[in-house]
């Protein structure tokens, strides 16, 4: 049987927009709190809510396994995260840009759901946290970027199984650099959709890729990263550079989605950017 996203199920039960809700759902990791433990209300701003049609828990399964977590990395109960390209926590790392001090009020208090995404999908206090302490690899940041794609294209009527990964550059080097002002205002950012915005590529989760480079994601969402790469009809990259192809080479293997995200952010940070 098909797998069909759960379209019927209520909007959030406040009179937060949905969107918003997407990109507040987990802000008790940002604070290294269990959802247990997970506060209604951060400075004034309804929070932890949980998010429509499914959208999350479809998130979840495309980075981590089902079922009750096991430890998969001895010693590392914490959620700062661990990169991939290093070896070490990704705030251990001069050459990639993290932070644990925040702003996180920055990623929360805005209204304007636009304007969470492009925050989201440039910050680097986001990016020192992963999606669970079980899963040390992951990444919070991508996790909730894939949360709200999803919530997107399910609010515009797209099944799972109708939504692609499109792979394009991402284009010449914003003037003020890689910012949520800049990324607002380019043409390789689409709102919501946009999962990663970096100097070697953008990748988006749509329902509409149209005639851009693209593979389908599957019936069901499920660790895939590796598979849905390796079905681009096209990459974004120069394959004749030896380090893209090391980067190419590695995303075939990867298939937890936002640990694959993270990689890419953090190899690119590490080993160079400019892909072109």
């Amino acid at each position: 049987m098909p797998f069909e996203s759960p379209h019927e199920e209520p909007e959030v039960g406040s009179n937060v927009d949905p969107m918003v809700a997407a990109y507040r759902h987990d802000v008790h990791k940002l604070r290294g709190r269990s959802h247990d433990a997970a506060q209604e209300v951060f400075r004034d701003a309804r929070v932890n809510e949980s998010v429509p049609l499914g959208a999350d828990g479809d998130a979840a399964r495309l980075s981590r396994p089902k079922g009750a977590p096991d430890e998969t990395v001895s010693n590392h109960r914490s959620p700062r995260r661990l990169s991939l390209a290093t070896g070490d926590t990704a705030v251990a790392s001069d050459w990639i840009p993290t932070s644990v001090d925040g702003p996180f009020d920055w990623l929360v208090l805005s209204t304007d759901p636009e304007v969470l995404h492009a925050r989201w999908l440039t910050s680097q206090a986001a990016a020192a946290f992963n999606e669970s302490v079980y899963y040390p690899y992951s990444s919070l940041q991508f996790h909730v970027l894939l949360v709200a794609a999803l919530l997107d294209n399910y609010r515009a009527g797209h099944d799972f199984q109708e939504l692609h990964l499109v792979a394009r550059p991402s284009g010449p080097r914003p003037e003020e650099g890689w910012t949520a002002e800049a990324a607002r205002e380019s043409n390789a950012v689409e709102p919501f959709r946009t999962v990663l915005w970096s100097p070697v590529m953008s990748l988006h989760v749509t329902g509409e890729p149209g005639d851009r480079p693209s593979a389908p994601l599957g019936s069901c969402p499920a660790r895939s990263f590796a598979d849905v790469w390796s079905r681009l009809s096209a990459h974004p990259f120069d394959q004749g550079d030896r380090r893209w192809r090391r980067l190419d080479a590695q995303l075939r293997r990867i298939r937890s989605w936002s640990t694959a995200l993270a990689y890419i952010q953090d190899y690119t940070s590490v080993y160079g950017g400019d892909a072109r």
